[in-house]
């Protein structure tokens, strides 16, 4: 069940939503349903119309609907309606972006001296390298002379 302060920030979203879900005569179907479904785990919410030639009212439809999914009814004006379910996809894109985000918003200055000490681990190995290879070099130039 949702809180009236979010089912307010729900109603605000839809305002820009574009009517996706349409019932017409036949009613609440099965591919009505399944078209809510599928909307649903898309979007998490959905905005319908019941159409003129329908014989239900768009409370109706949407109560038949919420019922029959598990939905939350937002808001019915006139003949639309819209119906909010959380989706697990969007839930894990969702935690997935605020991880990425945090690691963005790292401490800068921890980021700069983790940096400066891979720029040294990384100058410390070339010039080890370095000072292998003439090692290297100066005990062949003694074996042969």
């Amino acid at each position: 069940m949702l809180t009236s302060k979010q089912r307010a920030e729900l109603r605000s979203e839809a305002n820009t939503l574009e009517t996706t879900l349409m019932v017409g005569k036949g009613g609440v179907t099965e591919n009505v349903l399944a078209e809510a479904r599928t909307q649903l785990e898309a979007r998490e919410l959905v905005k319908g119309r019941v159409l003129e030639t329908a014989l239900m009212t768009a409370r109706e439809v949407s109560d038949e609907i919420c019922e029959a999914i598990g939905a939350d009814g937002i808001q019915c004006v006139g003949s639309k309606f819209v119906i909010y379910k959380k989706s697990e996809k969007k839930a894990q894109e969702a935690a997935k972006a605020a991880r990425a985000e945090q690691k963005k918003k790292a401490n800068p200055v921890r980021r700069g001296a983790q940096e400066r000490r891979k720029k040294a681990r990384e100058e410390r190995e070339k010039r080890n390298e370095y000072f292998r290879q003439s090692a290297i070099q100066a005990a062949i130039e003694r074996r042969k002379g």
